[in-house]
């Protein structure tokens, strides 16, 4: 008998039996496959609105940050195109002012046109005479009072390192009334303030408005 001839009688091998899937077992394998399918579904949206957020943020930044430097130039632009008077000195009888942006060249003063007075205009030696408009304004100007403001309208026109400049506004004249003994009153100058700025085909109208806001009825 050869060594490699099975020895008879020897029982033959057994193969495992293979495990039996259960209705259960099935559905639950069933339901960890949807649950990672959605799972990834979920992550996946997630990292689109992620991306879409991230996209809309740095939109929003670029679009912030380019009207803040359109409004930067425009502010400057702005400033640049301001003539903008200040008083420089008040000895009472005389107001001179001068720019604070450019080189003043010349400017046209108007008054309301209830007081009846001529405009005006300076050139090399800008400044407002109390005698302009003192007899006019002492007129209608109650014995007791002691200050007040006159609004005028000043155009200006200058020149500066970026070209010429041109600039309608209405200014207060700030000025204090004084008794004298022997010649009655009179105005003393005190300074300027800004009002506003406009246009110039405005500024008549603009001031009359302002004029009849600040004088009493007759």
């Amino acid at each position: 008998m050869s060594s490699e001839d099975p020895v008879k009688g020897a029982p033959e091998p057994i193969e495992p039996a293979a495990p039996v899937e259960t209705p259960a077992a099935k559905a639950e394998a069933a339901r960890i496959r949807r649950r990672w399918l959605t799972l990834g579904e979920i992550l996946a949206v997630a990292a689109v609105a992620i991306s879409g957020l991230t996209f809309w943020n740095s939109y929003e930044e670029r679009r912030d940050a380019k009207a803040e430097r359109l409004q930067e130039e425009q502010s400057a632009a702005k400033a640049r195109s301001q003539v903008g008077l200040i008083a420089t000195q008040a000895d009472g009888s005389k107001l001179t002012f001068k720019s604070i942006g450019c080189a003043l060249q010349s400017t046209d003063i108007v008054f309301p046109t209830a007081l009846g007075i001529e405009p005006q205009n300076t050139v090399l030696e800008h400044r407002i005479e109390a005698d302009w408009f003192e007899d006019a304004l002492l007129k209608i100007t109650p014995k007791d009072r002691t200050n007040g403001r006159l609004p005028i309208a000043i155009t200006s026109r200058c020149t500066g390192t970026d070209g010429d400049r041109v600039e309608s506004a209405i200014y207060d004249i700030v000025y204090r009334i004084q008794s004298r003994v022997l010649l009655g009153r009179t105005v003393k100058l005190r300074g300027m303030t800004l009002v506003n700025r406009l246009e110039e085909k405005d500024a008549v109208k603009r001031l009359d408005v302002l004029w009849a806001r600040i004088t009493p009825p007759a």
